[in-house]
């Protein structure tokens, strides 16, 4: 059954993922299976996505009475999970208003719009240009991997859009030598996930949002993977103490379903008016009602609290390896945000470790990422780390 499957993608699916030879056909908490029937522990969660772990079995409730209820309707009318998420959102973050689109990349075009048409409307129609980072991820739209710092993301699609420009991340330095009276926002990562689990130093982010105050620049801060508790806080920029204009949601506020959401402050979000932005499939009810349930589960079983505690022990069970193994050379991260960087190729560390049951990520070739369920346990993180201090 498993070459079928392969062998029929290799004919009919775009090539653009170098993909794992297995097949995966279900899954339970923290755990996949393979059409043999083989198990494996999740250390990748969909890439940050699935936090409450795989079939949680009251999303797929959610879900299911949702779908027998009342699937689409358009964002011409008002449905009842959409403005209680919304309501739930602001409850919990710094921000005012909400937009709700499908993933990341559109939660972040909308962060990029948001930010221009403000100043437009206050009249600065030469305030337009965004400071992002190096080795940032935004997305992979036109307008997200042209402000994406990554070389290899831009390949092959320039000429990228003009407009953005490009600074060391925690060089405050360079930010401010960089920004000036055409800067209308500043986008960044917290914490840079896809750029290698890099963590901003001591006070560098008020420094950042310091700057955007003197200099009137908006603040946007994409947490679509560190948000929703990845990190031990419900958002990253809790750990921080600093508060942006403008925020980007996904990943796991579906738990598994497409959705993204940008939030703003009141007088930012002002400029966004009626046709100025939409999205047709944004925020349908299934997929509020679903992520709905993820912030109950969220509050209920305190999943943000145990992801600080487990997140804690995880980083000293890495922190022992690289007692133990010269290859290793950095351990970084927050909560369930973990990077391990090795002085060699992460990829066979990773096909080696599948071979033994266990699915982790390598990022920027040498540097592994875990990124498991917030529910992982104990007993799943020390059989992790007995695999690779074998392997290493």
């Amino acid at each position: 059954m498993k070459k079928e499957i392969i062998d029929q993608a290799e004919h009919v699916i775009a090539k653009t993922y170098t993909r794992f030879p297995i097949v995966i056909t279900k899954g339970k908490g923290c755990t996949l299976w393979d059409t043999e029937g083989r198990s494996y522990t999740d250390f990748v969660a969909g890439i940050a996505v699935c936090n409450l772990g795989h079939a949680h079995p009251r999303i797929t409730k959610a879900l299911a009475t949702q779908a027998e209820t009342l699937v689409h309707v358009s964002n011409l009318y008002y449905t009842v999970p959409q403005v209680e998420l919304a309501a739930w959102l602001v409850k919990h973050s710094f921000a005012d208003r909400v937009f709700f689109c499908n993933s990341g990349a559109e939660a972040n075009e909308a962060a990029i719009k948001l930010a221009r048409k403000y100043f437009k409307e206050k009249g600065a129609n030469r305030r337009y240009r965004i400071i992002s980072m190096e080795r940032s991820f935004h997305g992979r739209t036109m307008a997200t991997l042209s402000a994406t710092g990554q070389d290899k993301i831009k390949q092959g699609f320039e000429p990228v859009l003009e407009g953005f420009d490009f600074v060391s991340f925690n060089d405050i330095e360079a930010l401010q030598n960089k920004i000036d009276a055409k800067t209308c926002a500043v986008i960044m990562e917290p914490i840079q996930g896809e750029g290698g689990v890099r963590c901003p130093e001591p006070e560098y982010l008020k420094r950042v949002r310091q700057l955007c105050d003197e200099t009137g620049a908006l603040l946007i801060f994409d947490e679509i993977q560190t948000g929703i508790g990845r990190t031990g806080r419900l958002f990253a920029y809790e750990h921080f103490g600093v508060e942006p204009d403008i925020m980007t949601l996904a990943k796991a506020l579906g738990n598994g379903l497409p959705i993204g959401a940008m939030l703003a402050v009141e007088d930012v979000a002002e400029a966004f008016g009626a046709g100025s932005h939409a999205s047709t499939f944004g925020g349908t009810p299934v997929v509020t009602a679903a992520s709905l349930e993820v912030t109950k589960i969220l509050d209920e079983d305190n999943i943000v609290d145990h992801c600080g505690k487990i997140g804690a022990y995880f980083k000293e069970r890495l922190l022992w390896l690289k007692s133990r193994h010269e290859s290793i050379v950095d351990v970084r991260g927050l909560g369930l945000l973990l990077g391990m960087k090795l002085n060699k190729e992460g990829a066979p560390v990773v096909n080696l470790c599948l071979e033994k049951g266990f699915m982790i990520n390598c990022i920027q070739d040498n540097i592994l990422r875990f990124i498991p369920p917030l529910t992982i346990g104990k007993k799943e993180i020390d059989s992790l780390v007995d695999c690779l201090d074998e392997i290493l």
